[in-house]
């Protein structure tokens, strides 16, 4: 079985630590394919998105490089849903074919696709064989998102009341990483997932 026939779809809140679960596992050999990549790429100066967000929005929501203006469709999208749902419909199906086409040519034991909102997507849980979900405790999020992203508590709950739940996570997961704990306390659980998926593929 190819890297690509066997897809893991690693997902977490805001501050959970995806990230540094996600270069962990590519440390030990995982091909990983970050949505949240792809997504910047799409919305860099030129990038491909580009041209419908400017004829869906407006000139205004492009900044001086050509690029999105994230604080600005930030503060749009979180207090118009319709909005937020035309900026889903031009983003998520490029998303989705830059990912496979990235999945198709990993050279990986196996693919993880890291895709913060895997749970409310809904499409992700098909194209994946387990969900490998990032788990601390909210707390610790808000920490994280406070101190990494300079906001302040209520922009950071602000965010997380617009994705999926703890419990929802945990109730999609057929594989919980703890990360209330720090670095050393990842590294066990990644080496027995690893193993696992590696036998799992084949």
């Amino acid at each position: 079985m190819t890297a690509a026939a066997f897809a893991i779809g690693l997902t977490g809140g805001i501050g959970s630590g995806k990230s540094t679960v996600a270069d962990l596992f590519a440390a030990r050999g995982a091909s990983i394919v970050d949505t949240d990549v792809i997504a910047h790429g799409l919305t860099a100066p030129n990038g491909a998105a580009m041209p419908a967000i400017v004829a869906a929005f407006g000139a205004e929501f492009a900044d001086t490089n050509g690029a999105l203006d994230r604080a600005r469709m930030r503060a749009l999208v979180f207090s118009d849903a319709a909005a937020k749902a035309t900026l889903e419909a031009i983003l998520h199906p490029r998303i989705r074919a830059d990912a496979l086409a990235q999945a198709q040519a990993a050279t990986g034991d196996y693919v993880i696709y890291a895709v913060p909102l895997l749970v409310e997507s809904g499409t992700w849980r098909a194209m994946v064989a387990r969900v490998l979900a990032v788990d601390c405790r909210e707390d610790v999020q808000i920490a994280r998102v406070m101190a990494r992203n300079n906001l302040t508590e209520v922009q950071v709950r602000a965010i997380m009341a617009a994705q999926a739940s703890r419990a929802q996570r945990l109730a999609a997961a057929d594989d919980v990483i703890d990360n209330n704990h720090g670095l050393d306390a990842l590294a066990p659980q990644i080496d027995r997932l690893h193993a696992q998926y590696r036998q799992m593929r084949g």
